[in-house]
């Protein structure tokens, strides 16, 4: 079933080329559909990478494929295959994997540890070999396409492609960072979450990529959710091919490092924010700040408990100024809260405070917020430092719609 596109998208950005990186689509068939659902790109000999991926007990091969060749710091090609998440699939799985790496790495001539794999679709089948082969064949031989095209090509329910770019000046050398992501329902972090590739032309130390890529995850992707599910196939990839000319940046201190770190936060946020946007049957983007904690991590916890709640996220699709469910929220928790304390907020209007509606609440400006696309939640919880910001949608008939239909 085709999907309306989501009235939260944005237009797709132009992105620019990144030096070293040469991205090919196409069609392996893994559904009935015609499109394009085998992206793979190559890397120049040189490039490094980082990742981080899903916590979930049920990985699949692809996942664990990645986490052994994480650590060796390089890569030669990245194949993502959508429609077939290869997950739940033991043996088969795996030799799916293994199948598909080394006709890459035969292809290019390189170790199979440096090609890094992923899947996204329906859990439980395997990814049938076969077709897997074929479509490489015709994506060894077809020509380099667009970021938009690679967007297309790694989605399964999203309802629009998903890009962003950054920059970042090191020294007298401007650096690119451009970012496509894949994610529209099942999306819960637990480090990070769907599929989302960075490449960038900057040269820098796989480990302080790592870290920096590690520290941007905590404040975007790890931040977002759609509907409290963490998939079994969530994997963010960062490649960096030094094609740039900067000094290598290998350690914080270097100069330059503070300017990267502050860019590839903000473009994973922008990535975050669009897999929000796209949530399954969304109709309005909410943010979630919580003030006020015991610590960062309770402040979190608080906001994710907010941001998952289907009774706050149900008031806000039928534009219920309903803050008693945010209170609700805050309570179930788990983490250190006090009643009359609590001062919520919608928009920049106080609606409670010291565990009271505000004296002479009026709800009209409330309600007026509600009526529009990006909405706003606040907390404070008047105990500490602690601060977090969430990012989720509302719920609302669509997502039932679209999951309820997910196999046919």
């Amino acid at each position: 079933m085709t999907q309306a596109v989501s009235p939260l998208a944005t237009p797709f950005p132009v992105l620019p080329a990144i030096a070293g990186v040469t991205p090919r689509v196409a069609q392996a068939r893994y559904k009935a559909w015609d499109r394009n659902d085998l992206t793979f790109v190559t890397l120049e000999a040189g490039t490094v990478v980082a990742g981080v991926t899903t916590q979930s007990k049920c990985p699949s091969p692809e996942v664990e494929w990645c986490r052994a060749q994480l650590p060796g710091g390089e890569a030669r090609a990245l194949v993502v295959s959508a429609g077939n998440a290869n997950a739940f699939t033991g043996h088969k799985g795996r030799a799916a994997v293994e199948a598909v790496t080394a006709k890459v790495a035969n292809h290019l001539g390189c170790a199979p540890g440096a090609v890094f794999v992923s899947a996204t679709g329906v859990i439980g089948v395997p990814l049938p070999i076969d077709k897997a082969e074929a479509g490489l064949e015709t994506a060894f031989a077809a020509a380099p396409c667009g970021w938009a095209d690679v967007a297309a090509a790694i989605s399964t329910t999203d309802t629009f492609p998903k890009g962003a770019m950054t920059q970042a000046v090191i020294g007298n050398t401007t650096v690119m960072l451009v970012g496509v992501i894949k994610g529209s329902g099942m999306i819960a972090p637990d480090m990070a979450t769907m599929l989302g590739y960075i490449f960038t032309d900057a040269a820098i130390a796989p480990a302080l990529l790592q870290q920096m890529l590690s520290s941007a995850n905590k404040t975007s992707f790890s931040c977002i959710t759609v509907d409290s599910d963490t998939s079994t196939s969530d994997t963010v990839l960062a490649f960096a091919t030094g094609k740039a000319g900067n000094a290598l940046m290998a350690a914080h201190s270097d100069a330059g490092a503070d300017a990267f770190q502050a860019a590839l936060a903000d473009l994973c946020r922008q990535l975050a924010h669009l897999v929000v946007r796209d949530g399954e049957g969304a109709t309005k983007f909410i943010e979630v700040t919580v003030d006020g904690a015991v610590s960062d991590e309770s402040a979190h916890r608080i906001a994710l408990s907010i941001a998952n709640s289907p009774l706050v996220k149900t008031a806000i699709a039928g534009e219920d100024a309903n803050w008693g469910r945010v209170v609700m929220a805050v309570g179930k928790a788990g983490e250190p809260a006090e009643r009359d304390l609590l001062a919520i907020r919608f928009g920049t209007t106080q609606v409670a405070e010291g565990g009271l509606p505000v004296d002479g609440y009026d709800e009209a400006p409330v309600a007026a917020h509600l009526k529009g696309q990006d909405i706003r939640i606040g907390v404070d919880l008047g105990l500490g430092t602690g601060r977090a910001t969430a990012w989720t949608c509302d719920l609302t008939h669509g997502y039932i719609s679209i999951n309820a239909d997910y196999r046919s």
